[in-house]
């Protein structure tokens, strides 16, 4: 309201649910009504608390507005109500409450904004977890997410904050009037926690305050992830305390758990209130317990190993070392279905190596051995030269073919030494522990070697295939955000990247099953034919060879893609769909807007004079009765205009305007044109044009709508001014200009003079509907041409329609006789 100042806003802010912030709002609106203020209530929630219903007395209490939404009736702040009345001030509770459905405002704080704005003080309460900016930090602390917030700004532009507190004691012994018992118990315990945590991060100790019970559950992604996460659960219920999931990730990022089944676990843990992270570090153990003592975990819950006995005699391994370093960390180790499963046994035939370095390994080895024993027996080398000999051999096979290749080394090199080595010689005798520990040393060092060889091609392998699934997915994730690749592109990428045949997306409805794209010859038949579920209703057909797990996990994140390029293509065609019936009710709008306005004025004037003239009591003379027949005229022609530039627009809009194209004469179509104007506007018409303009392409019924069209409205808008139209050709292109001394058009309102009802506030009612400039550029672009409009120098517009100059054959030379 201009003139008015603003009005102020005081808010009284909880420390938490049931501090008693409404109490002090009702003590400070009496205090100022005991001053002689005048101050009513708005509205103020008493959640049937008898002592804040009794602090109401003695103060005026302002109606409510009843909404109702959905057969509900709920009772809202009666802005109308506040604003009539216009106390100096008005108590308004609860200011970041949302508004039911059809009051004025979404929320209170707007209503408060109007009340503000009025230059009514405002006296309100809002709780400290109600800012915007503390969502997710309260969402953190409490596990809840907050339903209704204010915006920072609105609490910045108070003009005084109080903050109301009271001990956590006497909160927790304060009847739940607001919140349930849970959480009203939570909100001071959250406060008690502030302090000790401040103690420790100044005193840099270590020591865990056990203010409230938080149980955290180690996760490594195996089968025995469901059964801890559940049993965490029911420990963190039973003690009152929030749930935390974590799993470790090892920093060289190879050897983390399967996403798959650790987004199953995060999904598990948030349908049971828990909340999911993750942290990195080489040392399990190490940080675990470092993550637990950063949120000031009371209790660990860990998985028993799945190590065999054996492993876990040599090894305590994680469990153990968590137990010894937990300190006053409570630790709960859980045993499972996999404990112990996992016992020592070799490493499979085929590893990660490929089968041509196996195969080689395995020949260096066959060949090797022969060829070693050979070169030592001619060189007389004496035993450990020997020994060390075929110990590299050894090394050599297990680097290039991986386990059992090096196995097959060391028997071998073993025999060939204690053969032809060791004596006696030429028999196969064992008379010394060296030659035991030789043999063993072998084996040991092949199987070492090629283990760490096997492993170290596994992880490569995995790493590649990683990084070229990771490349792909974001490749077709950017592009299916960016809106560049269609559905059938997408599908055509899924084909090509797993060697099928076809791939059909299919869709199931109430009429069936139906495909929604395909790429590929989905009739080869004798083929494997898979189906992928993507959701409920969509799926993948796929046909050519089958798939394996591993590529099948891979193909359900494409599928998933290309759903969300399908869905996406939907919503553009719905949007398309909504643009143009929102297009076509805004002309239907428009156009009855031209009708109830526009279109009477010229009815109105022919029924006028047509009434006067059959009027028997009026004495006409010839004078009179040539005004009203002219009168009749003007209208009657100004109706045609308007009725015309209808029936063009509509057929504008319909696309149904089909030109026939020839060379045009284009002086003879715009003087046509000036015989739509009357005797006066036509004289202030100028024609410029040059006696060699070229004929023009166009259709010349539609190009003189379109020279009249711009002439008529140049005449209208130029007042008395003159009008010229000149025509010139400029390279293979023909302009007629339309040149006006009138106000002009400003340059952001260019474009708006040629959509369709736009007057732009300069002309009248009754002076046409605003479809002249709209059915001019329609017409003129149909034509293959363009119609812009610039200023004209010293003052006023200048409509420029631009055409193509018709190609005149030139007349053929007769060749001269032979």
């Amino acid at each position: 309201m201009d003139g008015v100042a603003r009005g102020t806003l005081r808010i009284h802010l909880g420390a938490a649910p049931g501090v008693g912030k409404t109490h002090a709002v009702l003590d400070e609106a009496h205090r100022r009504a005991s001053r002689g203020t005048d101050v009513v209530i708005g509205l103020v929630e008493t959640h049937g608390r008898r002592h804040t219903a009794d602090q109401l007395t003695g103060l005026e209490v302002l109606p409510r507005r009843a909404v109702t939404h959905r057969g509900v009736t709920r009772t809202e702040l009666d802005v109308d109500a506040v604003l009539a009345r216009h106390p100096e001030v008005v108590v308004v509770d609860e200011l970041a409450h949302t508004n039911a459905p059809g009051s004025r405002n979404p929320h209170r704080w707007q209503d408060v904004d109007e009340i503000l704005d009025a230059g009514i003080h405002v006296l309100s309460t809002v709780d400290l977890q109600h800012p915007e900016s503390l969502d997710d930090v309260v969402e953190q602390i409490t596990g809840t997410a907050q339903q209704e917030t204010v915006p920072d700004a609105v609490v910045r532009r108070a003009g005084q904050v109080e903050l109301v507190d009271t001990t956590a004691e006497a909160l927790r012994r304060r009847p739940a009037h607001v919140d349930p018992a849970e959480r009203v118990d939570a909100a001071p315990a959250d406060r008690v926690d502030e302090e000790p945590r401040r103690y420790a991060a100044e005193h840099d100790t270590d020591l865990v305050w056990e203010t409230r019970e938080r149980v955290v559950v180690a996760l490594t992604g195996g089968p025995e992830g469901e059964t801890l996460v559940r049993r965490a659960s029911r420990v963190a219920q039973r003690s009152g305390g929030d749930l935390l999931a974590v799993h470790v990730l090892a920093s060289d990022g190879l050897t983390g758990a399967s996403p798959g089944a650790l987004r199953t676990l995060r999904e598990l843990v948030d349908s049971l209130g828990g909340s999911y992270h993750q942290v990195v570090g080489d040392d399990v153990a190490a940080a675990l317990l470092e993550f637990a003592r950063s949120v000031d975990a009371t209790q660990l819950v860990i998985g028993t190993s799945r190590r065999s006995r054996w492993a876990r005699a040599v090894r305590r391994g994680i469990g153990g070392q968590v137990v010894a370093d937990s300190g006053e960390i409570d630790v709960h180790v859980v045993t499972h279905a996999a404990a112990g499963s996992r016992g020592w046994r070799l490493p499979p035939l085929t590893g990660a190596l490929t089968a041509r370095r196996r195969w080689t390994g395995l020949l260096l080895a066959v060949v090797g051995v022969p060829v070693l024993t050979t070169l030592c027996l001619l060189t007389g080398a004496s035993l450990p030269v020997v020994l060390l000999a075929f110990l590299l051999l050894v090394l050599a096979v297990a680097l290039t073919g991986g386990l059992w290749p090096a196995l097959v080394a060391a028997v071998l090199g073993g025999l060939a030494e204690n053969w032809f080595v060791v004596p006696p010689t030429r028999q196969f005798t064992v008379h010394r522990m060296d030659d035991v520990v030789a043999l063993l040393s072998g084996l040991v060092v092949a199987t070492a070697v090629a283990t760490v060889v096997d492993r170290s091609a596994r992880r490569a392998t995995v790493a590649a295939r990683s990084r070229a699934e990771t490349a792909m997915l974001a490749s077709l994730a950017r592009s299916v955000l960016a809106g560049d690749r269609a559905l059938p592109s997408l599908l055509e990428q899924i084909r090509e990247a797993f060697g099928l045949r076809s791939v059909t997306m299919v869709e199931r409805t109430r009429d069936g099953e139906g495909a929604v794209g395909t790429c590929g010859r989905p009739d080869a038949g004798g083929e494997a034919v898979e189906t992928v579920g993507i959701t409920d209703t969509l799926a993948l057909r796929l046909a050519g060879r089958p798939l394996p797990a591993e590529e099948r996990r891979l193909l359900v994140a494409f599928a998933e893609q290309a759903a969300v390029a399908l869905h996406q293509r939907r919503l553009t065609a719905q949007a398309a769909e909504a643009d143009r019936l929102a297009a076509g009710n805004s002309m239907r709008s428009a156009l009855l807007a031209a009708v109830s306005h526009d279109l009477r004025t010229p009815l109105a004037g022919i029924k006028a004079a047509v009434s006067a003239l059959r009027a028997a009591d009026l004495d006409l003379d010839d004078a009179d009765r040539a005004e009203l027949t002219a009168t009749i005229e003007e209208s009657t022609d100004r109706l045609v205009d308007l009725v015309e530039n209808l029936l063009d627009m509509s057929r504008l809009q319909a696309g149904v305007v089909s030109p026939v194209l020839s060379p045009s004469d284009l002086p003879a179509v715009a003087q046509r044109a000036l015989r739509t104007l009357d005797a006066t506007d036509r004289a202030r018409v100028r024609l410029d044009w040059p006696d060699d303009l070229p004929l023009v392409r166009a259709d010349p019924g539609l190009l003189e709508r379109v020279a009249a069209n711009l002439v008529g409205n140049a005449v209208r808008h130029a007042s008395a001014g003159p009008v010229t139209v000149a025509a010139a050709a400029l390279g293979a292109r023909v302009e007629l200009r339309v040149v006006d001394r009138g106000p002009g058009v400003a340059l952001a309102d260019r474009d708006r003079v040629f959509a369709p009802f736009q007057r732009l506030g300069d002309a009248p009612a009754g002076q046409g509907v605003g479809l002249g400039l709209a059915v001019a550029r329609g017409l003129t672009e149909a034509m293959g041409g363009s119609l812009t409009a610039e200023d004209t120098p010293g003052g006023g517009l200048t409509m420029v329609a631009s055409l193509r100059a018709a190609a005149v054959p030139v007349p053929a030379t007769p060749l001269p006789a032979p």
